[in-house]
């Protein structure tokens, strides 16, 4: 996506957005600078209730790799301490969803002394109230760096993502009230990490990630952005079946672990942040050039049937793993800012 996208017309559609400010004003600092951190928010005790697990530290190194967790409830002064998650190795990429008052919290991988990394199959739910981790079903392909959502109040879909060595198609299903697993439709589009998206009713929209081109073979295996929108629609009969539908392509290069999440009252599916330049967890490209987060913010629109852009956000960032929404407005909690600095800040995207 280029700067273009701020002020195109797609269709007949016109971009409008009126900037908040540039840091949340209710919604304080993290204890602790943390990216690629899964983030989740539910309904705590009658109070919306943010949520921060893991990721990655300030350092950026294997050794500042994150057990940490955090909660915000709405109101309140500052973010509260939670028990560590309960894994002998910190944790990137993983995903959290909010549900019915509990964090469910999948996959992510973990960073050896030399690199090597692995896609870990654990998953827990945490218990606000009691503050308690439960380990739950594993996830029949580990995965990490992919898009989960709720859907029907009980099961919980994860979206294509990363496996030890490649990406993978998989859209794999987790029933919240048998503590099981289901295979769904896989997804159509390249089989990419870091993609975004969220879901409205029983629509659901990804948008972009990274893409594995080339081969070890041919000595050419290489990471890239892919520029790709897809609406999965779930049949309401039968939660394993998707119809899938391809979406007009926006101009430019498709972005990297930008903040989603689905906006039921404003029917649209929100992407903000990212960058076109895919990294490692260090925020250093694959290509060896520093990775530049953007400000774009974008949205497909279920009601006009299409992309609209909105005024970039005030503060560019990337390394997010979801998008929060406090009062009318949507924030990143963590990230990268530029310099592919380690961020504690809530930024404000749009309102």
């Amino acid at each position: 996506m280029n700067e273009k996208l701020r002020h195109m017309t797609i269709g007949v559609l016109t971009a409008f957005f009126i900037a908040g400010g540039v840091v949340a004003d209710n919604v304080p600092l993290l204890p602790e600078p943390h990216a690629n951190n899964a983030v989740a928010q539910t309904i705590v005790n009658g109070k919306n209730t943010l949520f921060s697990f893991m990721g990655l530290t300030k350092g950026k190194a294997y050794t500042d790799i994150s057990r940490k967790a955090y909660a915000f409830s709405e109101g309140e002064a500052k973010w509260r301490a939670l028990p560590s998650v309960p894994v002998d190795k910190g944790r990137l990429a993983a995903t959290a969803v909010g549900l019915n008052g509990m964090v469910y919290l999948f996959g992510g991988y973990t960073v050896a002394e030399d690199g090597a990394e692995v896609s870990t199959p654990e998953n827990f739910v945490f218990d606000p109230i009691t503050q308690s981790y439960t380990r739950i079903a594993d996830m029949p392909v580990p995965s990490d760096d992919a898009v989960s959502f709720s859907y029907a109040s009980r099961y919980i879909y994860i979206v294509s993502g990363w496996h030890n060595t490649d990406n993978i198609r998989d859209v794999q299903v987790y029933d919240t009230q048998n503590n099981s697993w289901f295979k769904a439709t896989d997804y159509p589009g390249s089989p990419v990490f870091g993609h975004a998206g969220g879901i409205v009713g029983n629509r659901f929209v990804i948008a972009d990630g990274v893409a594995v081109l080339g081969s070890r073979a041919t000595g050419d295996r290489r990471f890239e952005t892919v520029n790709e929108g897809w609406m999965g629609t779930i049949n309401p009969e039968n939660p394993a079946e998707i119809s899938y539908r391809r979406l007009p392509q926006l101009p430019g290069r498709g972005h990297y672990r930008m903040g989603g999440a689905g906006d039921s009252i404003g029917n649209r599916v929100l992407f903000v942040g990212g960058t076109s330049n895919a990294y490692n967890y260090n925020g250093i490209g694959y290509n060896g050039e520093p990775s530049k987060p953007t400000k774009h913010v974008f949205a497909w629109d279920f009601t006009k049937d299409n992309w609209v852009a909105y005024e970039d956000k005030p503060v560019a960032s990337m390394d997010h793993r979801g998008l929060m929404k406090v009062g009318e407005e949507w924030f990143t909690i963590g990230g990268m800012i530029d310099g592919q600095i380690v961020n504690e800040r809530a930024l404000r995207s749009m309102q």
